[in-house]
């Protein structure tokens, strides 16, 4: 009987762990300045990856740059993307190889 508890107990602490993995961006205030995108706070469940898209007319295009994040949060989280962005660009924050949340921002032209 403990030894099937135990087992029980083992399974649901690991499914726990992969249902909640998840992640989020804050609601600080974000700049596109040059070629770095500064995201402010990013919270996230496990170590992940911060990717910025370009986001021209509201579809995904191509990967202008990622930074690695740690578990839990991470303060100034800023992305080099290489150049500054013409058209408006998307945040996605990936967990675990899932995407957990995005953020849209807006160029300034």
């Amino acid at each position: 009987m403990i030894k099937t508890v135990a087992i029980a107990t083992a399974a649901t602490l690991a499914l726990t762990s992969v249902a909640s993995a998840d992640g989020a961006f804050s609601f600080n205030e974000t700049d596109i300045s040059g070629d770095t995108v500064e995201l402010g706070n990013v919270r996230a469940s496990a170590p992940g990856v911060v990717s910025i898209y370009d986001y021209n007319t509201g579809v995904r295009g191509a990967l202008l740059g990622t930074e690695e994040i740690a578990f839990g949060a991470n303060y100034d989280v800023r992305v080099n993307v290489g150049v500054t962005p013409i058209d408006d660009v998307i945040a996605v924050l990936t967990v675990d190889g899932q995407e957990v949340d995005t953020l849209e921002l807006d160029t300034v032209r």
